[in-house]
């Protein structure tokens, strides 16, 4: 006798070692709230037909290489359906095999819950070009799709559009970044070119933002360039930060740094700072509602004239693209809500002795702006002027963020 199985059969005998739970079970599960974790295994075109609502797509093919991703709990309560609930009812025998306990099968797939009316969504869908431009990022599971459509969906604003803003801007939009609001007032000029590559030799003389947002659209036609060329005031700021999800400081002057850190926690918004000087650069992230905010390191600035001019100190050109590429990685951790973010951490990098070094920032309760019980309520707009030491290494718990650009 033949110990041959038909497909068929094989089906039955698999079957026989799953569980399989009909539409009204799914149903009532999902309409109790149940913690159960629902897992589409058909194919991408299949998928983007419907799906049911609050289903994570695993294509079958992928099912064992990323389930631990999605649910590393052996013991929580899967539900797995394909079309008909074939493909299903064999993954659930895998993901049974690889330990999980309390696996399902939808019985008659998303054909039976179609067919019975009930709800269904509709994907998002990338168009051709934009799944290979996005394609390596699809890869990683801290990302994926749904992650590549929040950073589609994000809105970040940068302040300069100069040696920081230049890399921020370029890495943002080729990730993928929907919304980019450029503020700065300046004129590309030449002594400019040795760091801001957001610009080149015929932009001489045009303002910033337009030379920016036609380098942004030469990479990537996503990312919709909102320009301000405009001097960032006590006025303007709260109109023009509102719409952001995060700011991503990148100038090089207190008033504009005091500025941006005041209306960043009024308005509760994270805000990604860094500067430079000379062969020194550091970036952190301030979040008023979970760490320290600028304020906190420098309740108020020091007067005019009392440290280096902006001109005086100098800079290696490939420095600021260095700490703009990570303040870009920063905005994009805070926008895909993935690893640790540099709040009340202060990134330090010293480019001749190729160390990074990281020094704690603590929260001041009694901060003017973000203490228990602020005293500036009210936008201020300081003098001109520009400046501040680095500071050394050894100086973990009084280290102050640079000033220089």
């Amino acid at each position: 006798m033949s110990d041959r199985l038909t497909r068929e059969q094989f089906l039955q005998r698999v079957k026989q070692e799953i569980q399989e739970i009909n539409v009204s079970t799914l149903r009532e599960w999902l309409e109790r709230g149940e913690p159960i974790r629902l897992i589409d295994v058909r194919e991408l075109d299949e998928f983007e037909q419907g799906y049911i609502p609050g289903a994570k797509f695993i294509p079958r093919g992928h099912l064992e290489w990323r389930i631990e991703e999605v649910e590393p709990d052996r013991e929580a309560p899967i539900v797995l359906y394909c079309a008909g609930g074939v493909r299903s009812a064999f993954a659930a025998k895998t993901l049974k095999e690889m330990g999980y306990k309390n696996v399902f099968s939808l019985a008659g797939g998303f054909g039976a819950w179609k067919s019975q009316g009930l709800k269904f969504d509709l994907p998002r869908i990338f168009s051709p070009e934009q799944r290979i431009r996005y394609s390596r990022h699809i890869l990683i599971p801290e990302v994926g799709e749904e992650g590549q459509w929040k950073l589609l969906d994000a809105k970040v604003l940068l302040v300069g559009a100069g040696g920081l803003g230049s890399p921020a801007a370029l890495y943002l939009a080729a990730a993928g970044v929907g919304t980019l609001g450029i503020v700065d007032f300046d004129v590309v000029d030449l002594s400019n070119l040795q760091r801001q590559i957001l610009h080149g030799v015929d932009d001489i003389g045009r303002p910033k933002v337009e030379s920016a947002a036609e380098t942004i659209a030469s990479i990537n036609p996503d990312v919709k360039v909102v320009p301000y060329r405009e001097p960032l005031t006590s006025e303007n700021i709260m109109d023009i930060i509102k719409d952001y999800d995060i700011v991503v400081n990148g100038s090089d002057n207190f008033p504009t740094r005091y500025l941006v850190n005041d209306a960043c926690v009024m308005a509760g918004k994270p805000l990604v700072d860094g500067s430079i000087f000379q062969f020194e650069g550091q970036v952190t992230v301030f979040k008023a509602d979970e760490g320290p905010c600028y304020r906190c390191l420098f309740p108020t600035p020091p007067p005019p004239g009392e440290v280096p001019s902006c001109a005086e100190g100098g800079v290696l050109g490939v420095l600021p693209g260095i700490i703009g590429s990570l303040q870009a990685m920063e905005a994009i951790k805070l926008i895909l809500g993935i690893g640790e973010p540099l709040i009340g951490r202060l990134l330090l990098y010293d480019a001749l002795a190729g160390q990074f070094h990281q020094v704690r920032l603590r929260k001041n309760p009694k901060c003017p702006v973000c203490g228990e019980e602020p005293t500036i309520t009210e936008l201020i707009d300081y003098e001109e002027f520009c400046g501040v030491p680095f500071p050394r290494h050894d100086e973990e718990e009084s280290a102050q963020p640079v000033e220089v650009h």
